[in-house]
């Protein structure tokens, strides 16, 4: 039980639908989305549609997302994948010829196709309820009379200094980052989404807004074309399963790295988690060793579905175990070089669960923070720079390529246990994703924490020759992970943020939401 004289937050508890997001505007909008009839699949999609306005920083249009979806009555996930492809003309060679060695991240040559417009009229049709008009008319609502900058998005809106063009003059208010509790319109993206609603995806890929998206990326250097954007659409499948400590584990197969969470849970079944202080040096450790590992696999396997060949070498046990076993509780394994110069935190993440128990998964992302930089000339649609998960080079799995996939970052999650669904959940932060997952997993299992402790609980991750601490760790845990040869670091801002719903037995909804962001659990 939470201290009650300590700051902090009581998870929340429901029984008819509940929601759990970074902004409350949005986990209101699912409820009502909920009392109007919708199921989970509405709620979520019109929630996820509106946190593109309370977070432009994070998500929009212009993105990508995955999802896992439990439907009601069935304790089966579908998953959906939601990413676009790089446009037929892009070519890692040609940028390897003009002595490029990496995907420039605030380039053109970054942006690849939108997906998540595609995905969700597609949910929409195949499992929604209400309708695109009804699901999207919050959504269109705020972009016409605006949306309160919180103080979360505040604090992410001050950083970029990459906006470049109509970017500057759809998001910034008079060349300077609005501030908290300024107000933020978007009257040309409520135009889209009435579109949207109107005409399903071809108000969006087709017609004037699809022009206006392939002119802009033209204008700007870009090899983008009217098919490319046509031919944008997402697939549904089935998720990777893992298991730990009697937990099971659904992640999101490839180009998503849902697979790297589950690796590292995998090599960390071979230590006594639960032994460990929580916030000792020696769990930091462990997971900063079991991190660099399964990143390292990370590196060199996931790519585009039809380029990623060895997924069942990535979760078989003997690889876990062979991977366990290099890890020296005195000693540091060398850094794991990151894939690209991509890195980030910003996404955001939904997950509701409606009254029959149909449950929604959701992440939604632009990559970087503003995504490219790069905005659509009339309706301000951020472009994504997705492209930056791409490699240079030449051969690899994961190479830019015309048509294909990039590796993602953004992973949704749920939990079962005893072959039912428990929980779905996700914890954002750009390449951290997969250790939070682990994270929040083995605060959980192994240290019994109720759910609301686990999400607030302080984080580490190991990234470029650092191991990054979150305020709350203990000095001396801190000390001896330096003496053990880390190069700790305070951690340059708050790492992620993490939203879930546990679905107890007895029919009740536990709802717990990151503090990290602005957000809430919000239950009916």
């Amino acid at each position: 039980m939470r201290d009650f004289q300590a700051p902090g937050r009581s998870a929340v508890f429901a029984t008819e639908g509940m929601c759990a997001t970074s902004h409350p505007l949005a986990a209101k909008v699912a409820l009502d989305l909920l009392q109007q009839g919708g199921n989970a699949v509405d709620a979520a999609i019109g929630a996820g549609v509106l946190l593109g306005l309370c977070e432009p920083q994070m998500t929009g249009l212009g993105g990508d997302c995955f999802m896992l979806l439990k439907p009601a009555g069935s304790e089966r996930i579908v998953t959906v994948n939601g990413s676009g492809c790089a446009p037929a003309g892009a070519d890692a060679g040609a940028l390897r010829a003009r002595g490029l060695d990496a995907v420039p991240v605030y380039g053109v040559e970054s942006v690849t196709l939108p997906g998540a417009v595609d995905a969700f009229c597609q949910v929409s049709a195949d499992w929604g309820r209400l309708g695109l008009a009804d699901t999207l008319a919050p959504a269109i609502r705020y972009a016409e009379i605006g949306v309160p900058v919180a103080p979360r998005v505040a604090y992410d809106w001050a950083e970029p200094t990459h906006l470049q063009g109509a970017a500057r003059r759809h998001y910034l208010n008079g060349n300077v980052p609005l501030r908290s509790g300024q107000i933020f319109r978007a009257p040309s993206q409520a135009e889209v989404l009435r579109r949207i609603a109107r005409e399903g995806r071809a108000g969006f890929y087709e017609g004037e807004v699809a022009q206006d998206l392939i002119d802009s990326l033209r204008e700007m250097g870009g090899c983008h074309t009217l098919d490319d954007l046509a031919a944008t659409t997402c697939t549904y499948g089935d998720p990777i399963h893992s298991a730990y400590r009697n937990l099971d584990l659904f992640e999101h197969a490839p180009n998503g790295t849902g697979a790297v969470a589950s690796l590292i849970l995998n090599i960390l079944q071979h230590f006594d988690m639960a032994s460990l202080d929580p916030l000792g040096p020696e769990r930091a450790h462990l997971e900063a060793e079991a991190t660099k590992l399964a990143y390292d696999a990370r590196n060199r396997f996931i790519a585009d579905p039809d380029h990623t060949t060895r997924l069942a070498h990535l979760l078989a046990p003997e690889t876990a175990a062979q991977l366990a076993s290099l890890i020296d509780p005195t000693r540091v394994l060398p850094d794991v070089a990151p894939l690209t110069e991509a890195i980030h935190r910003d996404t955001v993440y939904i997950t509701v669960v409606d009254r029959d128990r149909m449950a929604v998964s959701l992440i939604y992302s632009i990559f970087h923070s503003f995504g490219s930089g790069l905005a659509s000339d009339k309706f301000g649609i951020l472009f994504q720079n997705r492209g930056a998960g791409f490699t240079l080079t030449k051969g690899h799995p994961n190479e830019m390529a015309g048509g294909k996939r990039p590796m993602h970052t953004i992973i949704p999650a749920m939990l079962g246990e005893n072959g039912r669904i428990t929980m779905p959940f996700g914890v954002m932060g750009g390449a951290y994703q997969p250790v939070g997952h682990a994270r929040l997993v083995t605060n959980l299992r192994d240290h019994g924490m109720e759910l609301q402790s686990a999400i607030d609980a302080p984080r580490a991750f190991v990234e470029n020759g650092t191991l990054a601490l979150e305020t709350g760790y203990p000095i001396a845990t801190a000390q001896a992970l330096t003496d053990l040869g880390h190069q700790v670091i305070l951690s340059p801002g708050p790492r992620g943020g993490a939203q879930a719903i546990r679905i107890h037995a007895d029919g009740v909804l536990e709802g717990a939401s990151d503090p990290r962001k602005d957000g809430c659990a919000l239950g009916c």
